[in-house]
């Protein structure tokens, strides 16, 4: 398997499974309140307490089960779980805050994949979990540690893969006479997409003009990033330069594409209009699929789920994006017992399909992708198709490495703030521009 290193960047808003903005996996704003507790096993006489922050209650809701099931098999080491949710910067900055003072912390936090860096400069205040993670990563997607790792020491587990793939309305796209198996490459594609044009009201997708997920996979999928294996900026080279130039060529020369409404694609005027049959298709990652289920209900049953076009015939089909990594904070009394639950929780093949059956994500333990368990019916699986997985096994190995610096928030924020409104909604700047004058603001802050 391709090991993949990714991290989503830009620290201010980062809306991916695991960012700012209110999606699925965020608690995101502003303010100082808590915005949820959840207590489990405080009926338990004698059982060790742990406290748990994180700024999404849906985790909150996969740690409940997972105490539950703990402490029915493990009744001679009962837990009791503390778990309060936070607004997305407050819950990172107070978790930086106790960690450099020593006192404060909890003992598990999320933390989202575009803060982790902050986490780890210096010496990491949080308990290395080495000695339960090597031995599960022959069964793992193994950079999805390494996204959380220094030094060879790995210091958080996520919840997902976030395999990006191709959402297609099928009603659309059978009116507009194409057979979504049909469309192995880009080339094809933007043939399909004519053909929608021509024969539905709908245009085939849309690009989002103040986010990342429509240049980033595509630019991965490429072998290609914003910083080259040395950490020097290639955000401007002619691969990435190329690919904006194809993202601006969808909309303006093709005229298959329109600019994302409301910007991106976890804006509610998105939302209203995917679901009122407004696009074909959708480019996403895997985790997405929560989204069409709490916000867009009209298109149950209408959805399909293929992997991304290639670049070339036998080119990679897919890019890794999102995450949060659980950790276990330095200042915990009793870490072996952390890192123990920690690893039932969300290791052992029971949690990963949990991950599955509750938060709907694509787990990191690839073993259990085409066990039994995982074809079970549930809701996603009603809403979409019941060979998800079959398509996940498809694309696993086809997932490139992305290479991480400290710098990398400062690219994705050039993305975010001006280079896809510059170029697919303004078309104030070429796509050689655009990148240009991002790149050079990223390498003047490193020489700063």
């Amino acid at each position: 398997m391709k090991k993949f290193l990714l991290m989503l960047s830009s620290a201010a808003v980062l809306l991916s499974a695991c960012g700012g903005g209110g999606n699925n996996e965020t608690g995101g704003g502003e303010g100082g309140d808590l915005e949820e507790q959840v207590v489990v096993g405080d009926d338990i006489e004698g059982a060790t307490e742990f406290t748990f922050w994180n700024f999404q209650e849906l985790h909150s809701q996969f740690f409940e089960d997972a105490v539950n099931r703990w402490n029915e098999e493990n009744s001679d080491r009962p837990i009791k779980l503390i778990a309060e949710t936070y607004p997305y910067d407050q819950m990172h900055n107070n978790l930086l805050l106790s960690l450099q003072s020593g006192s404060g912390a909890p003992d598990f936090a999320d933390i989202e994949i575009s803060q982790f860096p902050n986490y780890l400069q210096g010496q990491p205040q949080l308990e290395a979990l080495n000695d339960v993670v090597e031995p599960e990563l022959d069964n793992m997607v193994s950079s999805r540690f390494e996204i959380y790792a220094k030094d060879g020491e790995y210091y958080g587990m996520d919840y997902h893969v976030g395999a990006t793939v191709m959402f297609y309305n099928e009603e659309i796209m059978n009116e507009a006479g194409v057979d979504l198996d049909s469309i192995e490459t880009w080339d094809d594609y933007i043939e399909a997409g004519k053909q929608v044009v021509e024969n539905t009201d709908a245009v085939m997708t849309t690009l989002e003009s103040d986010e990342h997920f429509s240049f980033w996979p595509l630019i991965s999928q490429r072998g290609s990033d914003y910083f080259d294996t040395d950490g020097y900026v290639i955000l401007d080279n002619e691969v990435n330069i190329d690919t904006l130039q194809f993202l601006h060529d969808l909309i303006y020369e093709h005229e298959i594409a329109s600019v994302t409404p409301g910007g991106f694609h976890h804006a509610e005027e998105y939302y209203g209009f995917m679901n009122d049959g407004g696009a074909a298709s959708l480019m996403m990652p895997m985790w997405y699929m929560g989204r069409f289920l709490d916000y867009m209900e009209d298109l149950e049953g209408k959805m399909q789920i293929r992997p991304l076009p290639a670049w070339e015939e036998g080119g990679n089909r897919s890019a890794g994006m999102g995450g949060t990594g659980t950790v276990i904070t330095n200042q915990t009394e009793d870490p072996e017992l952390a890192k123990e639950f920690l690893a039932f929780a969300k290791l052992s093949e029971e949690g990963n399909i949990k991950l599955w059956e509750i938060l709907g994500f694509d787990p990191p333990r690839h073993d259990v992708w085409d066990s039994e368990a995982m074809r079970a019916d549930n809701r996603f699986f009603q809403y979409f198709h019941d060979d998800i997985f079959d398509i996940l096994l498809e694309i696993r190995d086809d997932i490139n490495d992305l290479n991480i610096t400290e710098q990398t928030p400062n690219a994705q924020q050039e993305i975010h703030s001006t280079v896809m409104h510059s170029v697919l909604r303004e078309q104030s700047k070429t796509p050689e521009e655009a990148l240009s004058d991002a790149a050079e603001a990223v390498r003047s802050r490193m020489t700063d």
